[in-house]
């Protein structure tokens, strides 16, 4: 493992004020997943140090994030009392990963359209803020989306007033915290100082307690089968999700740093992080956007910063627990909520009227199946949705360019022979990659287009721009020549591409595609197929129609 010396001084400023950073949202997160405030600290120690160590970005800072929670929360609602099949979910989320990484994953999972990753993003940070209006007022939510709305009427009826008075300063100071101050004092450590000294004045605020401050005990992973399924999708969604998540932040470290990452390298760090955190009793991690620039800002460049983060977080844990133990509920519920806040893709969607309306509606109902489904699913109907909106677009364009016949030739030769041929010979050029959207079109454009005027008694194929061929592609091409043959019509094939012939062949596609009308360039063929029709090799069907048997 290389370590770069020469920013020492930038990485110890940056890694500091990372950990002092990540300190308040550690706690608030372990308390929100259900774990508790000690696990939230030790996620940001164990995956904040191993994804730095081994990860793929330099000045990634990683820990526990707002995505990873809610679907902790949720498991944790699931498995109440059985917290070592939790930690046995995130050892697997951190297999998996790694699993991405060994196999090449990175590189598609940047792949996922932006409205999706907008849409699920911000239905995480409206997860997180419902979860914690109850806990703001002195309440204790129950674990999910629906049943913490249903549950803010009762916190109301029963409000704590020093909880409210605590919440209410702590979401003050977060969201009115100046950002010059924040240079020299972050507004979530602000706010978790200023509540836990305003609550000492106010004991009815309910309390974090007591938190261990020694070092973790191992948790051997478990597998039951009654609960098998839900720890097991639990591990998938958090290994996607985390891998999301942060390969998102580690584009903002490259924009920031004029840098590239590894995505794949980036994976297995993170999994790594992840694998250790379920072994520990540890909250799962991510690349964490915010501290990541707190770091870069702040003179963080390679992954010493964030391993130092880790380290402070260590020895915060292992000397300042009994002073954590007062800090009240509501303060970190109001620091949660500004996570949840910033979480929220609020630029996307001020300006999403101005963009297509259909990007819109993808965004807003992954948002709501996030909300009120699960992450999963919001995720793979967005993906789905998207990615048919594409080829559907692709399919359109193609079916349009060849039903209005945008071909111009590539010479003054070529333009000539193709006017000597007075509309008889007919040149097809698909123009890239044939979608198997339109695939099942294909077939009847070119035959209209050939049965227009005297009707084409030669086509030319040319595939000089397709580099590959699906199933639906390949018979496409078999009903083209298969229709230009029964018409009376002769084919010609140029830029036939081994790859492309293969699957024909394979496929046996290609037995109306003569090997003898075969041509490397395009103007040979249109060559030939002028040639034949002048010296009365081929003739002309009216209409397109084969001529009648003898």
């Amino acid at each position: 493992m290389r370590f770069e010396l020469n920013n020492l001084r930038g990485d110890i400023y940056g890694g500091v004020t990372a950990g002092v950073v990540a300190l308040p949202l550690a706690l608030a997160l372990g308390v929100a997943s259900g774990l508790g405030p000690i696990a939230g600290l030790y996620g940001a120690i164990f995956v904040g140090f191993f994804a730095a160590l081994f990860g793929g970005t330099a000045s990634q800072i990683s820990g526990p994030t707002g995505p990873m929670v809610v679907v902790v929360a949720g498991l944790a609602a699931s498995l109440s009392g059985r917290p070592e099949l939790i930690f046995t979910a995130i050892f697997l989320a951190g297999v998996i990963q790694i699993a991405f990484g060994a196999l090449g994953f990175g590189n598609y999972i940047r792949l996922v359209p932006y409205p999706v990753v907008s849409g699920f993003m911000s239905g995480i940070g409206a997860i997180i803020i419902i979860l914690q209006v109850g806990r703001l007022i002195g309440g204790e939510p129950p674990g999910g989306t629906i049943p913490a709305l249903v549950y803010i009427p009762t916190a109301v009826s029963e409000l704590n007033l020093s909880a409210a008075v605590i919440g209410a300063a702590a979401l003050a100071t977060v969201f009115l915290w100046p950002a010059a101050w924040g240079k020299y004092l972050p507004g979530p450590l602000a706010a978790l100082v200023l509540c836990t000294l305003l609550g000492l004045t106010m004991p009815a605020a309910p309390v974090l307690g007591d938190i261990p401050s020694a070092l973790p005990s191992f948790h051997m992973p478990v597998l039951e089968m009654d609960a098998m399924v839900i720890v097991l999708k639990a591990a998938v969604i958090l290994a996607a999700l985390g891998a999301i998540d942060s390969l998102l932040t580690s584009l903002v470290a490259d924009n920031m740093t004029r840098t590239r990452h590894n995505s794949n390298r980036e994976l297995v760090g993170q999994g790594i992080g992840n694998t250790v955190a379920g072994l520990f009793g540890a909250l799962a991690g991510a690349g964490a956007t915010m501290r990541t620039v707190v770091n870069i800002r702040t003179g963080g460049r390679t992954r010493l910063s964030g391993m130092l983060h880790a380290l402070l977080l260590l020895a915060v844990v292992l000397g300042l627990g009994p002073l954590a133990a007062k800090i009240p509920h509501a303060a970190l519920a109001g620091i949660l909520v500004k996570v949840g806040w910033d979480i929220i893709d609020w630029r996307y969607l001020k300006n999403a009227h101005r963009g297509p309306r259909w990007d819109l509606a993808l965004m807003v109902l992954v948002l709501g199946l996030t909300v009120f489904v699960d992450l999963i699913t919001a995720v793979g109907v967005g993906v789905v949705l998207a990615a048919l909106a594409f080829v559907r677009q692709v399919a359109e364009q193609q079916t349009r360019a060849i039903r209005e016949m945008q071909f111009e030739p590539d010479s003054e030769e070529e333009a000539a022979l193709l006017k000597r041929a007075q509309g008889l010979v007919q040149v097809f050029d698909f123009g890239g990659p044939l979608s198997f959207g339109a695939a099942a079109d294909l077939g009847h454009h070119v035959r209209e287009r050939t049965r227009k005027g005297r009707g084409a008694a030669a086509l030319v194929l040319d595939f000089s721009s397709v580099p590959f061929m699906d199933v639906s592609a390949a018979r496409a091409v078999e009903t083209i020549a298969t229709d230009a043959t029964e018409a009376g019509k002769h084919v010609y094939v140029t830029g036939l591409r081994e790859e492309v012939a293969s699957v024909l062949a394979g496929l046996d596609a290609d037995h109306h595609l003569p090997t003898d009308t075969r041509f490397t360039r395009r103007i040979d063929a249109v060559r030939q197929a002028v040639e034949d029709l002048e010296r009365g090799r081929i003739e002309a069907a009216p209409n397109g129609v084969a001529p009648a048997p003898a």
